[in-house]
């Protein structure tokens, strides 16, 4: 058993294996492996009696779940209406720049992961970004660099 399945498995095993339970599994792996590794989504499919395309269904249907590794610490940039009316643009912009990848990219050594959501909730702050939850607000470019 390699360690991809061995991990899978003991995830697997703290919950009844039944489809409804599909999602908080592939949260637990994803928090696991900072992705949803292929083979691991074709193991909890043959484990939940259920068709590997569902469960590449519902892992590429919430945005909170990636096919690709996500970086250690994350770095999320709002992109809802107020924080784009102030400058979210902007920071996404200098921020690509200086870490040298996009939006939903990870650095090279996997350290660092930047990310865009609709709304962050904090409108008021205007624009917003999180690191690893953390918000921080009133964002300009030269902000959000001293971030990272």
């Amino acid at each position: 058993m390699n360690s991809v399945e061995s991990q899978v498995m003991v995830i697997l095993g703290a919950r009844p294996r039944e489809a409804r339970h599909l999602l908080a599994i592939l949260q637990e792996i994803q928090a696991a492996f900072r992705y949803l590794p292929k083979e691991a989504l074709l193991i909890v499919a043959g484990a939940l009696g259920i068709s590997a395309a569902r469960v590449f269904s519902v892992a590429g249907f919430y945005k909170a779940l990636s096919f690709t590794p996500k970086g250690e610490r994350l770095l999320t940039v709002c992109q809802g209406t107020a924080c784009h009316l102030r400058g979210s643009g902007k920071l996404i912009e200098s921020l690509q720049s200086r870490l040298g990848f996009k939006i939903g990219q990870s650095s090279s050594d996997g350290r660092l992961g930047l990310e865009s959501v609709n709304c962050l909730g904090a409108c008021a702050l205007a624009p917003v970004a999180t690191v690893d939850g953390a918000v921080h607000g009133h964002l300009t470019p030269e902000k959000a660099l001293e971030l990272i």
